[in-house]
Order: structure tokens, then C-alpha cells, then sequence
């Protein structure tokens, strides 16, 4: 096996053994990333000397007797919403093209603690809203299971790094999916976790009351390795709890789901979803029902009828204000006027692409006098019996078995109305709008070789569960592996 190809609990015992550099490791890493990015353009930014810089200064540190941490010279890359010191946190607008972090997210601080070398910032949906990453201002990331594709968004940059073998771990920020859809999408694993869990100081906010970072991998394995990193109390952000974390290691080493039960959801009777996604699910659950899970029939009639149409409302109305600061006046793009007026109009008018505008604009006529009733306040009240549906569920179910996404992977440009987009959301928003920890497992290749997925949700800060369950699913349907690719070096 190449480098590139392992996972990167395995990349960090090598380092910790002596066997390879982090050296070796990231040039590794960085050379096939160079081979493949014209051809993916997963990345916004390329850290190739910070990165080797990085690995030498880790390689001085070990020799002189540091001790190993986790992912000790474990590459990775990192959504450019996500702050780190000294690069460019673009959130994929003209906004903030040439903005440059002045300091680091926890998240990153976290990986960076624990050995982690970053080596790109990924591409994304602007300000992270979209599910195909067709609406970057940098341009469009491919898919590397079919570059004809989306990789899904809006952290399909993080997604297809992960895929394409750029990294063992990317971080991604989940506010409806974002995380968990495009890791469908890629083929590769995607985590959630509970609202709260990871710290979102340093993530450049779309809607803060859904807004989670979380990992990326190609191994259950990393997963665990990775929340155990980054799943720690921060006071910098009021929304981090203080909870006591768990080992999140020893849920891989589940072997058994006797005693456990896997919720069924039963609206899905007539649903539209892909037959072969449909099919996945099914065989999932047959799965855990040879490990000794008991299948137990649960109801979210309301959550599947309502969830995404409160998350279009709620969603909006956040950003709608946490995106007023973006006017010219403090950093980023700005277009001069002599009026200030006039200056804010042409500065987030040419600023801000049309899918932005399109959810301020949303988002400020939900919460204008009139309305904020009629919209706003009835979202919210679709959110809290989403909560409650879940809550029951969850009296009979330990984890409950979701399509992550309705279809497959779609051709660039074929899904091009707002709306039929947004139903690409309809299964992973109630995670969010319940605070829920969820996981898209990859479960394998269906036609023309498309990744086939399925979505674990869990009770709050069950992450646990899910990746005990996400653990026994990997050993049947495999781990997914990086793509060789055609290579496309860019210049």
C-alpha cells in the first residue's frame, strides 16, 4: 500500500514506532494531493510549505524525546470556515477572499495538540450553504468517484480530500448535512456530533444554533480517534458544554449488538429515496440484526413531513443576521461609494453570490414585523416536536437507521432549482434541528460505481452507540478506499 492509502490511526503508530517520519508521511501525502488537485480541486488553499515545515519541526520535536500524541504526524484538512493562523479562511465567497485568520479555531488547536499536520484548506459552498459545492466562488469541486458529479456540500471539499487520498481526516462543519452529505456523496464516513460537543470557537458562523465541526474519514476508527481529540469543553465558546466525555476508542471494539436496538423509521414506507440507497438500508439492518440487534419499529411523521421546511426557516433567519457583519466596512471585500448606503449595496452585492443572498433575503422577510409569527415562531415550534419525536424514538430505540441522502450523487448543473436542491436535506436535518449526533456510513458501490450510504442518528451524546454500531457496519461492508485518480497536477 502507498502512504496515502492508510488510515490514519495506522499512519500515527507508525510514527510513534519509529518506522516512518513525519517527514515521510506528509511528503507522501503532499505529492499524490499535488498529482491530484487540478483535476479535483478539493482545496481553496494548498499549505504545501506550512505543511513541511510543520512536519519538520514535529520530526526535531520526537527526536529530542516530545512525547507521541494521537495523530502525530497524521495529515489533514481543514473547511475554510474553520480558522487556522496564518492561512486564508475564505469561506468559499469574494467576501473574504483575502482575509487571513489571525488565529486558530479549537478545533484546529485541538488537532494541532495532538500532532495533526494541515496540509489544505477545502473548498466549499459559499458560507456553507449548499449541498453540491457548485456554489464556491472559487469554483467547483468534482466528485472523485465520478468527476462528471457533485461531491455534495456544503463540505465537499473536505469530502472528496478525504476520498481522493489528500488526507486520512478532514474537518467539516455540519449546519443541515453539511458534513454528512457530502461524506455520502464521496464515499467516505461523516460525523455530526451532539450540539455541544465540539467546540465552534473559530468557525465562521452560518446559523449558530445548528452549526457543528466534526471529522471525515475513511475509518470508524478515525472517527473515534478524532472525537476524542476534538470533543473537549472550550469557555471560549458558551455553547460547548462541559459534559464528562467518554473513551470513544473502545466503541470500535464492539463486536457484538446483542441487546441493542436499531430504530426503523416507519414513514419511509412510500418515501422517494434511490432504490439502491433504499436497499442499503435494508441490508444495514440485516446486519445488525445477525450481530444480535433487535429491529424495533419508530415514528417521525412529523419530522419527515415538516423538519425541512422549519430548517428553511430557522436556518435563514440566522444567518441572515450573523452574516450582517459582512459589509466592507470592518474586513473583506468592499466596494467604496460616497454614501455608506450605497457602499453596502454594492459591496454585498457583488460580494455575496445569488444562493447567499437568496437565504439573507429569506431569513430577513421570517423575521420582518408581520411575519416573525406566521414563520419564525411556528419553525420553532416544529422544532421542539421534532425533539419530541426523537425523544420518543428513543424510549425503544438505541440508534435510529436513516437514508442519508435521497439519491445518489447528480451530475454537474442537472439540479439547478433552489428548491428541489434543498430537498437533498429532507433526512439530515433532523439531526440538527434536534441537536442530535448522527454518522453517514459509506456502505460500498452501487451502479456505475456510485458510493452507497446510510445515516445513523443518536440519543444526545450518543455518539458512542453510534460508532459501536458504525464499527460492526464497516466490517461487513469494508472500509472505503482513496481513489488512485487520472492525475491533473496543478500549477
Amino acid at each position: 500500500m502507498e502512504l496515502w492509502e492508510y488510515s490514519a490511526w495506522r499512519l500515527a503508530e507508525f510514527v510513534a514506532q519509529g518506522q516512518l517520519s513525519v517527514s515521510e508521511v506528509v511528503e507522501a501525502h503532499l505529492t499524490h494531493m499535488q498529482w491530484q488537485e487540478g483535476t479535483y480541486h478539493a482545496l481553496i488553499t494548498p499549505m504545501v510549505e506550512a505543511a513541511r515545515d510543520r512536519a519538520r519541526a514535529l520530526d526535531t520535536a520526537l527526536a529530542g524525546g516530545a512525547d507521541i500524541s494521537p495523530l502525530c504526524g497524521v495529515p489533514v484538512v481543514i473547511k475554510d470556515n474553520i480558522c487556522v493562523q496564518g492561512s486564508p479562511t475564505t469561506c468559499g465567497s469574494r467576501m473574504l477572499e483575502r482575509w487571513v485568520a489571525p488565529y486558530n479555531a479549537t478545533a484546529v488547536d485541538h488537532l494541532l495538540g495532538a500532532g495533526a499536520v494541515v496540509v489544505g484548506k477545502g473548498n466549499m459552498d459559499e458560507f456553507a450553504m449548499g449541498s453540491s459545492t457548485e456554489n464556491s466562488f472559487f469554483g467547483p469541486t468534482k466528485n472523485p468517484r465520478d468527476p462528471n458529479r457533485v461531491p455534495g456540500g456544503s463540505s465537499g471539499g473536505s469530502a472528496a480530500a478525504v476520498a481522493a487520498g489528500y488526507a486520512p481526516l478532514a474537518l467539516g462543519s455540519d449546519t443541515g448535512g453539511s458534513i454528512r452529505q457530502p461524506a455520502a456523496f464521496c464515499g467516505v464516513h461523516g460525523l455530526k456530533p451532539t450540539y455541544g460537543m465540539v467546540s465552534r470557537h473559530g468557525l465562521v458562523a452560518y446559523a449558530s444554533s445548528f452549526d457543528q465541526i466534526g471529522p471525515l474519514a475513511r475509518d470508524v476508527g478515525d472517527l473515534a480517534v478524532a472525537l476524542e481529540v476534538l470533543g473537549r469543553a472550550d469557555d471560549r465558546d458558551p455553547t460547548c458544554s462541559s459534559r464528562p466525555r467518554t473513551t470513544y476508542l473502545n466503541a470500535i471494539q464492539t463486536y457484538s449488538l446483542k441487546g441493542r436496538r436499531i430504530g426503523m423509521v416507519r414513514e419511509f414506507a412510500g418515501s422517494a429515496v434511490d432504490p439502491e440507497l433504499h436497499a442499503a438500508m435494508v441490508h444495514a439492518a440485516r446486519i445488525c440484526q445477525d450481530a444480535g440487534a433487535t429491529l424495533v419499529d419508530v415514528s417521525l411523521r412529523d419530522t419527515i413531513a415538516y423538519g425541512l421546511a422549519a430548517y428553511y426557516i430557522l436556518a435563514p433567519a440566522e444567518a441572515s443576521s450573523n452574516l450582517s457583519r459582512f459589509d466592507g466596512v470592518r474586513f473583506g471585500f468592499c466596494r467604496e461609494a460616497e454614501v455608506l448606503q450605497e457602499q453596502y449595496r454594492r459591496t454585498r452585492g457583488e460580494g455575496l453570490g445569488p444562493e447567499v443572498k437568496r437565504r439573507i433575503l429569506t431569513g430577513t422577510y421570517v423575521l420582518s414585523s408581520g411575519y416573525y409569527d406566521a414563520y419564525y415562531a411556528t419553525a420553532q415550534k416544529v422544532r421542539r416536536r421534532v425533539a419530541e419525536e426523537f425523544d420518543v424514538a428513543f424510549q425503544s430505540a438505541d440508534v435510529v437507521l436513516l437514508p442519508t441522502s435521497p439519491r445518489l450523487p447528480f451530475y454537474f448543473g442537472e439540479v439547478g432549482d433552489p428548491m428541489a436542491m434543498y430537498l437533498m436535506d429532507i433526512f439530515t436535518v433532523p439531526a440538527n434541528l434536534a441537536g442530535l449526533p448522527a454518522l453517514s456510513l459509506a456502505t460500498g458501490s452501487g451502479r456505475d460505481g456510485l458510493p452507497l450510504s446510510v445515516q445513523l442518528v443518536g440519543r444526545p451524546w450518543g455518539e458512542f452507540d453510534l460508532l459501536g454500531v458504525a464499527s460492526i457496519l464497516e466490517k461487513a461492508f469494508g472500509a472505503p478506499q482513496p481513489i488512485q485518480g487520472t492525475g491533473g497536477k496543478y500549477s
